[in-house]
């Protein structure tokens, strides 16, 4: 019997989801669906629950709702309550748990599709919501040298790295406390993208051959990749990388497989 995955958000019909998983499925030869579900804003809880009581066996979150996912999941793992989100929403004999797999999908791409080195390096990153919750604790267990958190709103920063304090090396600041210090790798976690903008940073921030990374993904350079490139990064990143490593997380958990992300990255770089 085909078992049933889907990806929920809104808006949802740009996502590749479907297309990774249907791909990890061909490649494990494991038996199952993977769709989209449209949730609606005021019923993204009926949305999920209806799902699973429809037989459905796991969910991915995306935007906006990764917060609400949180608070719906029967049990949570020690990464989702660490982030304070959920990603991934599996369901079992004990309900429905719910993990985030943003982290150690951001980490692979660095680590092991790009070899960057996180451990030691000077690391910035640029924002204190979701998408910076999800990743902080899996960067601090690599043992940067130093994490930084910078955000428009400078409070929301420093609360975020005062959450993790005693993990790492982290502090919080606001975006005009930047000037002066550089970092071997900036990280993009701000929507200002979706507007194809870039954070109010100084150009001078990265280091003399630093990589910029940008967790949004786009068929065109984002912005953020145009001003990591403008800097003369090393190399400026975005996040399809991270999009296909944190579904292969996802695949693990609920399938107990783990597939190989290289080649669905090549192909949806050649698409």
């Amino acid at each position: 019997m085909t078992d049933r995955y889907a990806v929920i958000g809104n808006p949802i019909e740009h996502s590749r989801s479907p297309q990774i998983h249907s791909a990890f499925a061909r490649q494990t030869g494991e038996d199952i669906s993977y769709g989209h579900i449209l949730g609606g804003l005021d019923t993204f809880e009926d949305d999920a629950a209806g799902f699973f009581a429809a037989g459905g066996r796991g969910l991915n979150v995306t935007v906006p709702f990764k917060e609400r996912a949180f608070a719906l999941a029967d049990s949570l793992s020690a990464r989702a309550s660490a982030a304070g989100a959920v990603n991934t929403l599996i369901a079992d004999a004990q309900g429905v748990r719910g993990d985030n797999t943003d982290g150690i999908g951001l980490v692979r791409d660095l680590a092991c599709n790009h070899l960057f080195g996180l451990a030691g390096a000077r690391i910035l990153l640029l924002g204190a919501g979701g998408a910076a919750r999800g990743v902080l604790r899996p960067l601090l267990d690599e043992k940067p040298a130093r994490l930084l958190i910078a955000n428009r709103t400078a409070s929301k920063a420093v609360a975020l790295a005062g959450a993790a304090a005693g993990i790492g090396n982290v502090s919080g600041c606001g975006l005009d406390d930047l000037a002066g210090l550089s970092f071997d790798l900036i990280i993009n976690a701000t929507a200002a993208g979706l507007q194809a903008k870039v954070p109010d940073i100084p150009n001078d921030c990265l280091a003399e051959g630093g990589w910029t990374y940008d967790m949004l993904y786009s068929n065109e350079p984002t912005a953020f990749v145009d001003w990591g490139r403008a800097q003369g990064a090393a190399r400026a990143l975005d996040g399809l990388g991270m999009l296909v490593e944190q579904a292969a997380e996802s695949f693990r958990l609920w399938r107990g497989v783990q597939p190989d992300t290289g080649p669905v990255i090549e192909s949806l770089r050649a698409a």
